[in-house]
């Protein structure tokens, strides 16, 4: 009830007019006739004067395909990706390049499922490049390193991989996140169009897949920048005149 009211809302503020909002939703009805018979997704609601009743149309719409227009509008959805609201908030102050760039992997997910996982990528990279700039890290990168190398050089600034004084089962989490980078970097060079296919080429085109990669990339970045402040607080520079106040 509550996803559909935000929804609701959402589509109002971003249309504003009856015929704007009807089309937005008309390109998530979905209708079939074959012979005799007659299929649509949902049903479209109308008032009196036939305009639509968005809200009464959205309550007879599928969960499945509220969440996707849930993440087509922005509109947060926890339950579905989990901490994602969180994870946008504070990228959107902290890193901007990823934020923007993480902003239009969510727009594509859908309609766009490898170019989503390509932007995914590039967030993260964003993420950490802004994070080793940190000279407190003594890491050395190169504006060329992947997903990979920038996540190998943090994990060793952060001394959680490969020597480390922690627990195995900590050192085992530092060369696992490694690993979900390093295929998350794979799969947007094999398998997206960011560095071009060819006729027989697998390209993923399900959204499954993406909705995943998208729950990683939100996960393991909001732990890295999590350890990254907690372990490396930024300090707080006093103002010289404070002590010279009378008072």
């Amino acid at each position: 009830m509550k996803l559909i009211k935000e929804i609701h809302d959402t589509i109002w503020r971003e249309y504003t007019s009856y015929k704007e909002v009807k089309l937005y939703i008309d390109k998530w009805h979905v209708v079939e006739d074959d012979w005799n018979n007659h299929w649509e997704n949902f049903q479209i609601k109308v008032k009196n004067n036939s305009d639509i009743d968005l809200l009464n149309t959205l309550h007879g719409i599928d969960g499945t395909t509220l969440l996707q227009m849930a993440v087509d509008l922005g509109v947060e959805t926890p339950d579905f990706i989990p901490s994602l609201a969180t994870f946008r908030n504070e990228i959107k102050s902290n890193y901007k390049t990823a934020s923007s760039t993480f902003e239009k992997a969510l727009k594509q997910i859908e309609t766009h499922p490898d170019i989503a996982i390509g932007l995914a990528n590039s967030a993260l990279e964003s993420i950490v490049k802004e994070i080793l700039k940190d000279e407190r890290l003594s890491s050395v990168h190169k504006d060329g390193d992947t997903l990979f190398d920038l996540t190998s050089n943090l994990l060793k600034a952060f001394k959680m991989f490969p020597k480390s004084d922690l627990p195995k089962e900590i050192k085992t989490i530092g060369s696992s996140l490694l690993a979900i980078n390093q295929q998350i970097e794979g799969l947007r060079s094999t398998s997206t169009t960011f560095h071009g296919k060819t006729d027989g080429d697998y390209l993923i085109d399900d959204p499954v897949y993406t909705y995943f990669i998208v729950n990683s990339v939100t996960t393991i970045g909001k732990f890295l920048d999590s350890y990254y402040k907690i372990k490396f607080p930024q300090e707080t520079v006093k103002d010289s005149f404070e002590d010279e106040l009378p008072f």
